[in-house]
This record gives C-alpha cells, structure tokens and sequence, in this order.
C-alpha cells in the first residue's frame, strides 16, 4: 500500500502505479491466478508484460529511478492498467511534473460578487461555489438549508470525514467518501505543491482511517454530473442531480447546481425545505436528526 501522506509525496508516480495495479485481477489480463501471490493484483512483471516494456523498466518507473518516459510508454502503461480518460491525464501530469516551485502562502479564494448574486436568485435550487481544494467558498439560502445539519460546512471533505452528520446526510456514505477523495486526487495532481491541499491531506489522513484508505487508492475522478441521495432531518429523503461548471473568470472554481426530477418526491421535499428556509428556523430545528 502506498504510503505518502500528502500531494508532494517524492515518487506520487510510483505509488499511483502501485496502486493501480493492486486493483487489477490477473484472470481479468489473462494472467495465471495459481500458485502463491504476495501482493494483490498485478505483479510488476505482468504490467511490464502488458505494456511491452522490460521488467527492469517498469521497476525503474515506478521506484522514480526513470524520470522522463516518453509519451508512447505512458500510453503503453495506461493501457495495460486499464486507466479511463481521468486516471490518464492524471498519470501525465504525476509523469511529467513542472519545476517545483519554492514555499508558497497559501492562496485566498474569492467568489466574484456578480457571481454571488447570481446564486442568491435561485431560490428553489441549491447552488454553491466550490475552491481547488473543494473548499465551499459561498451557497445560496437554499444550499445552506441543505447542509443545515453539518457543524462545519466549510469544506466537503471535512464533512464527509469528519461531520458527525455526514453518516445520516448521505444515504450512500460509501461513494460519496468515494467521490470526493477521487476529486481531490485529482486536485493534488495538478498542483502537488499546494499548501491548502498539503494541509487538508495532512488533516484528514491524520485524523480519518477512512480518508487514509481511500487516499492510497489514488482513485481519480473530476466533477461533472450525478445523482446524490441525501436523508434530511427536516424533509427526509433527497434524489437530487448535480451538474459542475468550471468558472472562466476564476477556473479553479466550480458552480454546483442540485436540480430534483420535475414532480418528484424530492421536488416537493426540497420545494418544503426552501419554504422552511425562508423565514429564520430555530437552532434546534437544524440539528441533523438520525433515521
């Protein structure tokens, strides 16, 4: 298992390979799956195999003794571990990385006022504003009613790992984590070096045996679109659907849209929870309640 612990880890190219081929089965590449294994998944040697490269190569590869692969051995390994177009790019940018750059103080996200306005009108759909580090940088009444049952709704990993709330908020708690260590991945990949990045891997790892596990898998994943199930304490059940757009005049934010199926239950059940979110709700009737 791969043990780096934050973004910048020395050899992130050897410990994504790592864990890639750890969640290859060797009757899936029609390898031979008799005889005594002592790692799970692939051997190095069957890798090398797959992608026509020499054992002592690939070993080299994945210690970061082999620092410039050409393109053509990326596509070749990328074949052979059957990576998807997100785990690809993800393995060029950890292949290839830039010059790392001297310390850096940590860089202050801002959502643009016309923006925050924007947000503000949709009163019937919740909306929200994401950072590189899926930091929630601003929401609208209605987001917020939404995630009214978190203590620190600052941040969707820290919700997810840390929240008390997150294992009754999120009907399936097990692909949310999923999701949004897969995101964040990919997050660390672009830029390694980043000190929030460095200080909410650094958190999360220290204090979440789940994050820890999660984060070895060096799951890639960017946001795009898919269905959440939430269990709100004051409406109950949510089926929502999101979509993320990239904001052009700040890319390394993300607009979050939740949007229920037209006539639903959970049409109604968040058209109930924006009407509760109109006028100011007691504290006590915030709290996440458990089914």
């Amino acid at each position: 298992m791969d043990t780096d612990k934050g973004p910048s880890a020395e050899n992130a190219l050897g410990g994504f390979l790592r864990a890639r081929r750890a969640q290859l089965r060797p009757e899936d590449t029609g390898f031979p799956t008799s005889g005594r294994r002592r790692v799970p998944g692939l051997r190095r040697e069957e890798v090398a195999t797959l992608a026509g490269v020499s054992a002592d190569y690939y070993m080299r590869l994945e210690q970061g003794r082999e620092r410039h692969p050409s393109q053509q051995i990326l596509e070749a390994v990328a074949r052979a571990l059957r990576l998807d177009d997100e785990a690809m790019a993800h393995l060029y940018r950890v292949a290839t990385p830039t010059t790392r750059r001297t310390r850096r103080a940590p860089r202050v996200e801002r959502v643009a006022p016309h923006l925050r306005r924007l947000i503000d009108t949709w009163s019937g759909t919740p909306a929200f504003v994401l950072g590189h580090a899926l930091d929630i940088l601003d929401r609208n009444r209605l987001a917020g009613a939404l995630y009214a049952g978190f203590t620190h709704a600052d941040n969707l990993l820290r919700m997810t790992f840390l929240d008390p709330a997150a294992p009754h908020f999120y009907r399936d708690w097990d692909r949310a984590a999923e999701s949004s260590v897969a995101t964040l991945r990919r997050a660390a990949g672009i830029d390694p070096d980043d000190p929030r990045l460095r200080e909410l891997v650094g958190e999360l790892s220290m204090k979440s045996a789940d994050f820890r596990v999660l984060w070895a898998r060096h799951d890639v994943r960017g946001k795009t679109r898919d269905a959440k199930l939430f269990h709100h304490a004051q409406v109950g059940d949510l089926e929502l659907h999101y979509e993320a757009f990239t904001v052009n005049s700040a890319p390394s934010q993300q607009l979050i849209i939740y949007l229920a199926e037209p006539g639903s239950t959970s049409a109604e059940a968040l058209a109930l929870l924006g009407s509760l979110s109109a006028s100011p709700v007691p504290a006590q009737d915030l709290a996440m309640g458990t089914d």
